[in-house]
């Protein structure tokens, strides 16, 4: 694999404007062709096969006018009057609503009763011109800032809300990711110390990731895609494609400080890091793409997105990198800023060296009380309770959740989690029942405060309903109450409605979760035995990336469920944990933590290769790696904690998760738990059953060339015999 990978980099190397070209045009041809054929953006929340889905589906094949997107426009004197007081100006506020985009009708809502029981609160059902997945978060955004924008006298408050608008509520997250980039910027100008080094991998990531976003935007065109996928896998894709080409350019300097000219150094670079940027970023692909065995529309977009994203960052390591390498050449150090870092010496004078054989020394206490911490760290994971977040949990300032606040106020909270009922006239099969016998059962089920009148399709054939709980859209007894309407209405009528798809959701996630973590840990352990030859250390990083993610599991739980030190974070207290945040994290994670575990382990496998020195391959491997993989992690955690800054508490978690794995993942598991098992389990650490080596393909990561071989010789041939054939 590594005379592959030296192949294609020696290539770019020796055609460096062929190749910068190429990667110009391809990323121009993928932006005109998704302007050309790409899509709009949209939450699939559904579960496949659900009762949820399956009425979406009767609603949009026989009462389309049901299916029409809604909002509303909530309104409340501000000195707690009555709203009839304010009728003119109610008028005047909905007579200008009614002219903005997208909106096809606005009810008065004086006419249609929908004034709360003490008359001060009201409510004006807005009907859009098209469903809401047609019209799209920037339309949304639009209508959001237009009703915030009407002239209505200072003592009424009008806001828009439902649960339309919360969905497609427009953020600034990516505003925050350059505060996380400068960041990195001026941790790699500590790590190489001139300009040029460290501008060069910031470049290659923005090239990357500008890239991939017109590949999402194509994706698209031909399938739902969540409004979030950009947003988290710019936020993966930024990291690790500064951390891929911090990796590549660090070995090609510890080279070229060792005395190899510049063509030997890049070939040699790219032939050990190179390769193992590759296949840490396929574990990122495969764990990613692997989110869709949830069947969950909204994850398998996201998983795709990201692997698109960490594919364009491998890609452009391997090709475009090597070519910018081989324009720089000694320009690679030029714009220097900081002191001249002496090359890392792999001796006793190496602060890591020294760490490794002292952790070597004495592995159980560093073990047992590496595990002792992240066990405790982890601990309040086991008290986890997720959901799906609502306007409820929007910041305060935002309209959709000043709505939220007045709704519940006036009506109760269960208004803000509606059921819709949907009833299949048409239906024959036993047990079957007409609209009002089903209304007037679900009216008596415990946790239903009040069902509306039912509304007939124009052919008759499709009744509709809503039935209003007791509790919160993100309670668990709403849960609950959305089981019993379901064991007490036939099999012609079905719930739906963002609360019960989202609980269907949750349901889904629940059913699919063991299957989908046994594919992403058993393929990242197929994966790493193949790299490295070994059963201990697959298992040794799977068992250790569980516990680092368990770990920022056990954060969240205390952060965001209990509320410790939340109003750091801006949030008023504590905030349900969002159930599809905690999937998407896991592949994540566990693809990121292997991306060190193959940086690490394919140093010290050089090292032990060399020398037959366990413990000395050891500290040798975190000599050599220490410093970069620290960097690294310093800077993936700066892109992360950017997200922290979003006003979104759901991205706050996701920030927060993986910036505190991350961080786990470099001291205590790489610093200490690595090292400790590795030093009892001695030589063990590399067996592999004979029957199983000689059946498992060989991949050799870790070949550096000799000092008599002409390098270009080789990949040259390499690229040819691949050409050929």
């Amino acid at each position: 694999m590594h005379k592959l990978i030296r192949g294609i980099a020696s290539a770019s190397a020796r055609h460096p404007w062929r190749t910068v070209t190429s990667w110009l045009a391809v990323v121009g041809a993928v932006f005109f062709l998704a302007g050309a054929a790409g899509g709009t953006f949209v939450d699939d929340f559904s579960a496949p096969g659900s009762q949820s889905a399956t009425a979406l589906e009767l609603l949009d094949e026989s009462f389309p006018e049901a299916a029409q997107g809604t909002a509303l426009v909530v309104l409340a004197p501000r000195d707690g009057s009555a709203l009839d007081e304010h009728r003119d100006a109610v008028a005047d506020v909905l007579d200008e609503v009614a002219t903005f985009a997208h909106v096809a009708s606005i009810e008065d809502p004086f006419a249609a009763g929908t004034i709360s029981d003490d008359g001060r609160i009201g409510f004006a059902v807005l009907t859009l011109d098209a469903p809401e997945r047609e019209i799209g978060k920037p339309a949304f955004g639009v209508l959001s800032e237009a009703v915030a924008g009407v002239e209505a006298p200072a003592e009424l408050q009008v806001e828009l809300g439902g649960d339309a608008v919360f969905l497609n509520a427009a953020d600034e997250s990516f505003a925050h990711v350059g505060i996380g980039m400068l960041v990195a910027l001026l941790v790699l100008l500590v790590v190489f110390g001139t300009v040029v080094a460290a501008v060069v991998p910031i470049g290659l990531s923005v090239i990357a990731v500008g890239a991939s976003i017109g590949g999402i935007v194509l994706m698209a065109g031909g399938m739902d895609v969540s409004e979030s996928a950009i947003a988290v896998a710019g936020l993966v894709g930024l990291g690790v494609g500064v951390d891929y080409a911090l990796f590549v350019v660090a070995r090609y300097r510890e080279n070229r400080s060792a005395g190899q000219e510049n063509s030997r150094a890049l070939d040699n670079a790219m032939g050990t890091s190179g390769t193992a940027v590759v296949f840490a970023g396929g574990t990122v692909v495969i764990a990613t793409t692997a989110l869709a065995i949830t069947g969950l529309g909204i994850l398998t977009s996201i998983g795709l997105a990201t692997a698109l994203m960490v594919f364009s960052a491998v890609a452009a390591a391997v090709t475009l990198l090597p070519a910018l390498l081989s324009l720089l050449g000694d320009r690679i150090d030029s714009g220097r800023v900081v002191r001249r870092h002496r090359p890392v010496t792999r001796t006793e004078d190496n602060r890591w060296w020294r760490f490794g054989h002292h952790v070597s020394r004495r592995p159980w206490p560093y073990l047992l009380g590496a595990t002792a911490a992240l066990l405790a760290v982890a601990s309040p994971a086991l008290w986890m309770q997720t959901s799906f977040p609502a306007a409820g949990d929007a910041p305060a300032q935002t309209t959709h959740r000043q709505a939220y606040d007045l709704l519940t106020e006036g009506f109760g909270i269960g208004f803000n989690a509606p059921l819709t009922v949907v009833v299949d006239l048409t239906s024959t099969s036993a047990g079957s029942r007409d609209v009002a016998t089903v209304a007037r059962d679900i009216t008596s089920v415990t946790g239903i405060t009040s069902v509306g009148e039912p509304l007939s399709s124009t052919d008759g054939e499709t009744a509709v309903f809503t039935a209003l709980p007791t509790t919160g859209p993100a309670a668990a007894e709403t849960s609950a109450t959305i089981d019993r309407v379901r064991s007490t209405i036939p099999h012609n009528a079905y719930v739906t409605g963002i609360t019960a798809v989202t609980d269907d959701l949750n349901t889904q996630i629940t059913k699919t979760m063991p299957l989908f973590l046994g594919a992403v840990i058993g393929v990242s352990f197929l994966l790493l035995m193949l790299v490295f030859r070994s059963i201990a250390v697959p298992l040794k990083a799977a068992a250790m990336n569980v516990l680092s993610i368990g770990a920022a599991y056990g954060v969240l739980v205390a952060v965001f469920q209990w509320g410790w030190g939340a109003e750091l974070l801006g949030l008023e207290g504590p905030t349900p944990i969002t159930s599809i945040i905690i999937v998407i994290m896991f592949p994540i994670l566990f693809g990121l933590s292997m991306d060190y575990e193959v940086f690490l382990l394919s140093r010290i496998r050089e090292e032990y290769a060399a020398t037959g020195d366990n413990a000395e391959s050891v500290a040798r491997g975190l000599a050599s790696t220490g410093r970069i993989i620290t960097s690294a992690a310093l800077i993936m955690m700066a892109v992360f904690l950017s997200f922290v800054a979003s006003p979104v508490p759901s991205l706050k978690m996701l920030g927060l998760g993986l910036a505190t794995a991350i961080l786990i993942d470099a001291t205590l598991v790489r610093m200490v738990l690595v090292p400790a098992t590795m030093s009892l389990l001695g030589d063990a650490n590399w067996w592999l059953p004979r029957w199983l080596d000689r059946i498992l393909p060989v991949i050799d990561m870790e070949h550096e060339d000799d000092a008599d071989t002409d390098p270009a010789d080789e990949n040259r041939s390499t690229v040819e015999e691949l050409v050929a054939g």
